[in-house]
């Protein structure tokens, strides 16, 4: 059928699998409206034929394809070594110089490996070159982007652990209403000296899309960012900028009230039960950094500062322009003037040279971000984390933000990213994200991409990727219709997955990919084939091909960050206790009756607290809610997994989940503080000097001892 070789040319799917065994046709409304978002008419017969022959034309005309993978440790990859005898290849090399060599043979030709394939110059190392080759009668030759990898990132040498945390909820005597960089780094230090950690994970740290100046105000989601290139100035600790030092006179005065107030908002929350109000947080500290804006720079200060413009560069400076802009025209971009929502149109160069000041700012929060990320990971690392920060890279982002607008040209218009319907979720999930283009990425040489990993990496010991499998696969939903009536669009993953592995080399970075629910075949294996850590959480894990059982500690995999519960998942409190269900059920999210939902999440708790008595990690018996979490956790440091992750709230038994799927307006996401077992919220320092928390540590020591 030709709409289905046109869409299988550009990785669009016309149908998919939901459950082994079950195959569901795309609508031919979502692929045709896939086609379309990658500038390709199929809306009938005779434009699928004249896209069709277009397609097969560039394909034949095209040597090899835009982007080329190489892995340092294998054979040449096909398109190299499948091209014709008599052709010159040239290499420019990333990071200057040439090598060149002519096919089958020549002076410089490829060297081979022990099974006599050919394979690349030992020349040529790992990174992103351009690739430029001729064919003998050929015009001006093709040229292409040759990414060059290490096949397998390093896994850790040793088993370690660490806390999962959302920073935002961890408040301290200095939080000025939320969770700051600040307390990250005291949260790094007291932990990985106090209690042996090896890292401490967080939510995505990305850019958040302001509110609106009507007043509503912004998503709280840490998932649906403005951009995921740059971090949000809101995670600053405002009194540990340098220049705040400096504050005289009103300015001084100003900021002294400034703090008085961030002080009424934390004891709002601490004190008075108050929810994490993100917008009221950044007002205070925006007009704080106002301030701090007016204070000159030393020369080394303004030395460091100018380096990260210049390594930085355009990137930055469209994100400024878009917060410089956003401040005037709005956080959607579509509604701004029509000049000004191309990044590279006149008009935008005239409103950025207008609003220079603005977009100074703005790239000097960035600056101060970036700076106090850095110390956070370096003060992780001198506490003795082996890995210390692992930051949490996001799906997409919003379509109306900074990353949308900078970079339109690769991302699909009018389609946003989701799921499908599955066993979970009947009417399946639109995540309101628009995708990247493939074949736009392939053509940049995946710039975007790699300039995001690069960022997030420069920070980090290791990176966690929400939706690893969105680097396969991701689902694409037309505008204006149900998830139900979208399709499958497939990217380049060995690229994708080259890419990052290759920037996370440089950064002598771990990648952990969270792959929990429904995974495409293959997907695992390829992901662990490249170093890639899984994520498994303890009430997923059971013999689904067998007995339906827990499974057993030792039928793990080792190669995963094993924990007992996510952000997006009831805390082991409530999920022993039940109470997730009641939660559910009051706020109107269950399609079954109560009693039968509690009498499965019963029996479910009940199959694990009798293996975990079984095995002896219960010695005291059930019924006494820390001993049931401590045992949890016996059981996690009885797998082979490499990393064991511990969910902070865990440690005081926190019964809330920071993130309940399928609410909005129902539940307050994204906006509780880390709290203990009657719900009062609990500071930094008093989970330092809980009882409750050092108990369940003891574990933890006690698998050292005998791990």
């Amino acid at each position: 059928m030709p709409l289905s070789r046109l869409a299988a040319s550009y990785g669009v799917a016309t149908s998919y699998s939901p459950s082994p065994g079950r195959t569901v046709p795309a609508t031919e409304t979502a692929v045709i409206a896939a086609l379309a978002a990658l500038d390709v008419d199929a809306s009938t017969p005779q434009a699928v034929r004249a896209a069709l022959s277009v397609r097969e034309a560039e394909r034949s005309a095209r040597l090899l394809p835009p982007t080329v993978v190489a892995w340092t440790d294998g054979p040449l990859p096909p398109s190299l070594a499948g091209l014709p005898p008599g052709t010159r290849v040239r290499v420019e090399k990333e990071e200057g110089g040439e090598v060149e060599w002519d096919v089958p043979t020549g002076s410089a030709a490829p060297a081979h490996g022990e099974a006599g394939e050919p394979r690349l110059p030992e020349a040529l190392p790992a990174g992103v070159h351009r690739l430029h080759v001729r064919s003998p009668g050929e015009g001006g030759g093709t040229t292409a982007h040759l990414i060059v990898a290490p096949r397998r990132l390093e896994t850790p040498e040793r088993r370690t652990h660490g806390l999962l945390v959302q920073l935002y909820s961890l408040l301290s005597r200095h939080s000025w209403g939320m969770g700051d960089l600040g307390d990250l780094a005291e949260l790094a230090t007291w932990s990985g000296r106090t209690l042996g950690t090896g890292f401490v994970q967080v939510n995505p740290l990305h850019a958040a899309v302001p509110g609106p100046a009507q007043g509503s105000g912004s998503d709280p989601s840490p998932y649906r960012p403005s951009s995921r290139r740059f971090p949000d100035p809101v995670h600053l600790r405002v009194e540990a900028v340098p220049e705040f030092a400096y504050l005289t006179g009103k300015a001084r005065d100003r900021a002294d009230e400034l703090c008085r107030r961030a002080a009424g908002l934390r004891a709002s929350v601490l004190r008075q039960g108050a929810l994490i109000d993100r917008d009221a947080v950044w007002a205070l500290k925006r007009e704080a950094l106002e301030l701090l804006h007016e204070v000159p720079l030393g020369p080394g200060r303004r030395a460091a500062y100018n380096a990260f413009l210049a390594e930085q560069g355009a990137a930055l400076e469209d994100h400024a322009t878009w917060n410089a802009l956003a401040e005037i025209y709005g956080p959607d971009w579509h509604s701004w003037p029509a000049a000004l929502r191309d990044p590279a149109s006149p008009g935008t160069a005239r409103a950025r040279r207008e609003a220079m000041d603005r977009v100074d700012f703005h790239c000097r929060l960035a600056w101060l971000t970036d700076t106090q990320l850095a110390a956070a990971q370096r003060t992780a690392r001198e506490a003795g984390m082996d890995i210390g920060l692992v930051h949490d890279l996001a799906v997409g982002v919003h379509p109306g933000g900074a990353d949308a607008w900078a970079q339109q040209r690769h991302f699909a218009p009018r389609m946003s990213v989701g799921a499908p319907p599955d066993a979970f979720n009947a009417r399946g999930q639109d995540w309101g994200l628009p995708p990247w283009r493939p074949d736009r990425l392939a053509e940049s040489g995946y710039a975007p991409y790699r300039a995001l990993l690069r960022g997030l990496l420069g920070n980090a010991g290791a990176l966690r990727i929400d939706h690893v499998m969105g680097l396969f696969r991701l689902w694409w939903i037309p505008e204006g219709r149900e998830p139900t009536e979208g399709t499958y669009v497939h990217y380049d993953a060995e690229a994708m997955l080259a890419v990052l592995v290759l920037e996370a080399h440089r950064a002598d970075a771990l990648v952990i990919g969270e792959d929990l629910g429904t995974v495409e075949p293959g997907v695992r294996e390829t992901l662990r084939e490249h170093g890639v850590l899984g994520t498994s959480v303890l009430w997923f894990e059971r013999d689904w091909e067998g007995t339906g059982r827990p499974l057993p500690a030792d039928a793990w995999r080792a190669d995963c960050v094993a924990t007992a519960t996510t952000h997006d998942l009831p805390p082991t409190a409530a999920r022993l206790t039940g109470e997730h269900v009641q939660l559910r059920h009051d706020l109107g999210l269950l399609t079954r009756p109560l009693a039968q939902e509690r009498a499965e999440a019963a029996a479910d708790v009940h199959e694990w607290l009798g293996l975990l008595s079984r095995l002896g990690m219960l010695p005291g018996g059930t019924g006494c809610e820390e001993d049931e979490i401590r045992a949890v956790h016996r059981f996690l440091l009885a797998t082979p997994a490499r990393m064991v992750g511990i969910w902070l709230p865990d440690t005081v038994g926190d019964r809330r989940p920071q993130n309940l799927p399928g609410t909005w307006d129902e539940y307050p996401n994204w906006r509780l503080p880390v709290a203990d077992a009657a719900g009062r919220p609990v500071t930094l320092e008093e989970l330092a000097a809980s009882p409750r928390l050092h108990a369940f540590m003891a574990v933890f020591r006690e698998g050292e001892r005998t791990g």
